[in-house]
């Protein structure tokens, strides 16, 4: 699957997530084997939807090139799943107890055995071996050979204007192999249709916001433009930092020191050095010390065009940003992937856990739980199961689109944000009033109205749903032991009588009307140009690294003990003064700012756009007193962090 970046959001409705696929495992129970025919076992998820009778187009070409993966079971999968469940539950007499990444492969991992029985199993079938890591084998080979290896057949099928290949039927293994397999993907070859490329291209043009602004929430009030719900309205932020983020969310003195923190995008921002040090500079947080901010990267980058790699650079400076103006002393990894598709995100997340790169990893990349295949998924959930065995936490955006009817048509959360194995981050719009004082927060939702051609009103006020936190319950993810009791059961059961996974688990500042300042080198309009610039920016892909970085600051206060999986003891702590508890209107009135932009996006050439931006209105989500689906369990408080220390 290919992902989005579709958590990241600017001034304009710019989106900003990725890639992805969910956990379909309710708690990691790996994917089911079903006998389907004498001495054959089947690997259910991997007849994607989409390949229907009716899209049948015919047998794939017997000589047309198949690239696969079989991902390894391990020696141990069950008990992988017991063990990553019992050292992240603070009930527990394990809570804690992890294992290093080498113990971790030498108790869970693939044996030399399975390895070497399933490339003589593929070989055999006439398919060439082309990679082995701890985690899968990866192979080639013509369709006809592929058939053979995996007891089914290739057909093309369209999938919507395009035309794919994909199994006839759920792919299966032989019986010798059976217990060596989690599962296969490559099978189906959509949407595999980019271009190979080895150098990033530059990076986008300047987005600029046009101001006014308020320096703090309610400084500059928006005096000569129309009222909404009743009173005059202030103009939004130009972008909070650090200083006005670390006290809203009880930092104290706190700087996650000492702490390791994983960031995951695709691709790599070729300034990224540059901007993180002069964004540092010039918006008072601590200046890097040497070694604090390094990235990992793969050799060389494919499908540039098509995942439109200039824009993942501002996702990644969001980020790194995000975390060091949060926790100033946390280390910073940034793991680059080739490529927004699966096996190279997989691969990234794959590099943090066997090389126990970080204890922390900020993801702010997801897809719609409708595009998600259970192989994958399958994939996914074992690599975060072996991260929480080792003490190894994943935080997730729960994306930009509230309930996702309006760009998807169907009611749905986002993946891996919906997996029972990471953190799901939801986002709130955040009030900083003068002296930083922390004023309230709603959950992140917005209507948008524009300025009426008079000056005198607002259009249709207050107008359509614009974007907003994602949320909601899953369709395929069990409900996991750790919301029950807190969850609601109109949610945890709107789909499903037994209950399922409810999404976010706790949130942080998101809406870029309230959002965050960033700096980055962009192209500027002559296309020649680059320069650093600062802009506003939003999007659960800041609440991720912004609550990444307040775990830090918990692990910190632990003595730099890892929090590892943290959902059982973030839901522990529910209903007390650790959270702020976030409502739609904590004010008793409505709510909103007024934003002035650029036509254009970045400078007054062809006129000014005059809005009106409501807060607290995510599409059919609403923030609640109590768990909700647009910010979970609430907001950081200043007894969040350390309340770490006591346990």
């Amino acid at each position: 699957m290919r992902y989005r970046r579709a958590s990241l959001r600017a001034s304009v409705s710019m989106a900003a997530t990725l890639p992805l696929l969910t956990g379909a495992l309710a708690l990691g129970i790996p994917a089911a084997h079903a006998a389907d025919q004498q001495g054959r076992d089947t690997l259910s998820g991997t007849k994607p939807a989409w390949a229907t009778a009716k899209a049948d187009q015919g047998s794939a070409s017997d000589s047309a090139k198949v690239s696969a993966r079989v991902y390894l079971r391990g020696r141990d999968a069950a008990g992988l799943a017991a063990w990553a469940k019992a050292v992240s539950d603070p009930s527990s007499a394990s809570y804690g107890k992890y294992l290093t990444a080498d113990q971790a492969q030498a108790r869970f991992g693939a044996t030399k055995a399975q390895v070497a029985a399933v490339k003589g199993w593929l070989t055999s079938a006439g398919l060439k071996v082309t990679g082995v890591t701890q985690h899968y084998v990866a192979v080639t080979g013509d369709v006809a050979a592929a058939e053979k290896a995996f007891g089914t057949q290739l057909h093309n099928y369209t999938k919507g204007a395009r035309t794919y290949r994909a199994p006839t039927k759920a792919a299966s293994v032989p019986d010798s192999v059976k217990d060596a397999v989690l599962t296969v993907t490559g099978l189906d070859n959509a949407p595999h249709m980019a271009s190979h490329q080895d150098q990033l291209p530059a990076p986008e043009t300047v987005f600029r916001n046009a101001g006014p602004f308020s320096t703090y929430h309610g400084s500059n009030v928006a005096s000569a433009l129309p009222d909404a719900y009743g009173t005059k309205i202030p103009y939004a932020v130009k972008g909070y930092t650090g200083k006005q983020l670390r006290a809203a969310y009880g930092a104290g003195t706190r700087t996650g020191k000492g702490v390791r923190i994983a960031i995951t995008d695709a691709y790599a921002s070729p300034t990224i050095a540059f901007d993180a040090a002069t964004y540092a500079k010039r918006n008072g947080d601590a200046a890097y010390t040497s070694g604090q901010l390094r990235q990992v990267l793969p050799a060389k980058y494919t499908r540039t065009e098509e995942c439109s790699a200039a824009g993942w650079y501002g996702e990644e400076t969001l980020d790194v940003e995000a975390v060091h103006a949060v926790a100033p002393g946390a280390q910073i990894t940034y793991v680059g992937a080739a490529s927004c598709y699966d096996e190279d995100l997989l691969d990234s997340l794959s590099k943090i856990v066997d090389n126990h790169l970080a204890d922390l990893v900020s993801n702010s990349w997801g897809e719609v739980e409708a595009a998600q295949t259970p192989d994958l998924a399958a994939a996914y959930d074992q690599v975060f199961q072996f991260g929480a065995v080792e003490g190894i936490g994943f935080y997730y955006s729960s994306g930009d689109d509230g309930d996702e009817v309006a760009s998807s048509g169907t009611k749905q959360v986002d993946i891996p944000a919906s997996s029972a194995w990471v953190t799901a981050v939801g986002g709130t719009s955040l009030a900083v009033g003068k002296g930083d004082k922390y004023l309230w927060e709603t959950g992140w939702g917005t209507q948008k109205a524009v300025l009426s051609a008079d000056g005198k009103s607002w259009t249709a006020f207050p107008g359509a749903f614009n974007s907003g936190a994602g949320g909601g319950t899953s369709k395929t993810v069990a409900e996991p032991y750790w919301q029950k009791g807190v969850v609601p059961d109109a949610l945890a059961k709107a789909n499903n009588a037994a209950g399922n996974r409810v999404v976010p688990d706790i949130a942080a500042i998101a809406d870029p009307n309230t959002g965050f300042l960033v700096g980055q080198t962009q192209t500027m309009p002559d296309g020649k140009t680059q320069a650093y610039d600062e802009y506003r920016l939003g999007g659960t892909s800041l609440a991720a690294p912004v609550i990444a970085a307040v775990q830090a600051l918990a692990q910190e206060a632990r003595g730099g003990k890892p929090i590892g999986f943290a959902n059982p003891s973030i839901y522990a702590r529910y209903g007390s003064k650790a959270y702020h508890d976030v409502t739609d209107n904590p004010t008793g009135s409505g709510l909103a700012v007024a934003r002035v932009d650029f036509v254009n996006g970045y400078d007054a050439t062809d006129g000014l756009t005059t809005s009106v931006r409501s807060l607290g209105k995510d599409s059919s989500l609403q923030a609640v007193k109590g768990y909700d689906d647009v910010t979970g369990v609430g907001t950081p408080a200043s007894g969040y962090v350390e309340s770490y220390r006591r346990r």
